[in-house]
């Protein structure tokens, strides 16, 4: 699939030597990207996914947008206040690229759902606030063999983990156990964009081809301290998810 020239001058300042390669940005232009949920970081990976010319991008999310969203949900705004999210999201992110498709769901999709999405996607950015639908996304991925962008935040810190399946440590492999569930945890949104952009960050990496990805280990930053930290992760080779015993395999 190749660029029109309009679609070249768009992308001149990310083409170049330490940035992307012509080629990367043609295989950008070929992705499709799942990116669920959309709010306080899905939304600033979303959002440069568009700008960076990724060719499709999916997004879902569930509800209606609410006051107490606006402190970290960039693509929300006053106007969307007692609207559904995803497409109040979409319309935001289509006014950012007329190059890029995105769709939209207005739900957090199940199982099957999850699953059929990973079979077009090329690549999963997992934000939802609790781990049963992160967990969930994980299984799609693995199943899919798709790599999966796991963000997470919390109050002033975040977490990144990268899965490439059949290769690293899957999700499950790090928290075999679901961990309780706080609804309203407390976040500042400064830290959910910076955690959701570097999201993004990894997915164009895997997607153009370029540098070298953060596969196998979780980045953990401390902001409140402003210290971050690469743990190394280890496959669970009993992992019921991704182990070569796995009915997922």
């Amino acid at each position: 699939m190749s660029l029109s020239a309009a679609e070249w001058e768009r992308y001149a300042r990310q083409i170049g030597p330490g940035v992307l390669s012509r080629a990367g940005q043609e295989r950008l232009k070929r992705s499709t990207v799942l990116v669920t949920r959309v709010g306080g970081m899905g939304g600033p990976a979303a959002q440069a996914l568009v700008m960076a010319g990724v060719g499709r991008v999916i997004i879902a999310h569930g509800g209606a947008m609410i006051s107490a969203d606006l402190n970290r949900q960039v693509l929300g705004s006053e106007t969307g206040i007692g609207r559904l999210r995803a497409e109040h999201f979409a319309a935001r992110l289509r006014e950012l690229n007329r190059f890029v498709a995105v769709e939209s769901i207005d739900h957090e999709p199940d199982d099957a759902e999850a699953d059929a999405l990973a079979e077009r996607c090329d690549l999963l950015i997992a934000s939802p606030p609790n781990f049963a639908e992160r967990l969930r996304l994980n299984r799609a991925a693995v199943r899919a063999g798709k790599p999966l962008v796991d963000a997470a935040q919390w109050g002033l810190g975040g977490t990144l983990i990268v899965v490439r399946p059949g290769e690293t440590a899957c999700l499950a492999c790090v928290y075999p156990e679901e961990p309780p569930f706080e609804e309203f945890f407390p976040v500042v949104g400064a830290i959910s964009s910076t955690i959701g952009s570097l999201a993004a960050l990894e997915a164009i990496k895997i997607l153009s081809g370029t540098g070298e990805p953060l596969f196998g280990r979780m980045l953990v930053y401390d902001g409140l301290r402003g210290i971050p930290s690469l743990v190394a992760l280890r496959r669970n080779a009993a992992c019921p998810v991704c182990s070569a015993s796995s009915p997922n395999r």
